[in-house]
């Protein structure tokens, strides 16, 4: 319930992508539904997976490999951004 109840999956979804989809004006209807579907994939299989993960996500263990792979994302697109200003 409380991925269906949490304002970001509407907000991201909808607001966010819409606006993504106005880069590629020829194609911006397509992108934007496939966006949408994508997006709505996600969600659902954040929300129903959950039950199925729960008890992998129990152990300390699972945490610090979850932690290690969104700071690796994280500094993933940092040096993205970075590399992209001094261009």
């Amino acid at each position: 319930a409380l991925t269906w109840l949490n304002p970001h999956v509407y907000l991201d979804t909808l607001a966010l992508l819409g606006a993504l989809s106005a880069q590629y004006a020829p194609v911006e209807a397509l992108f934007g539904v496939g966006a949408v579907l994508a997006s709505a994939v996600f969600f659902l299989a954040l929300g129903y997976g959950a039950r199925y993960l729960a008890p992998v996500l129990a152990k300390p263990r699972a945490w610090v490999v979850v932690e290690v792979v969104i700071g690796l994302v994280m500094w993933m697109i940092a040096a993205h951004l970075i590399a992209q200003a001094l261009e």
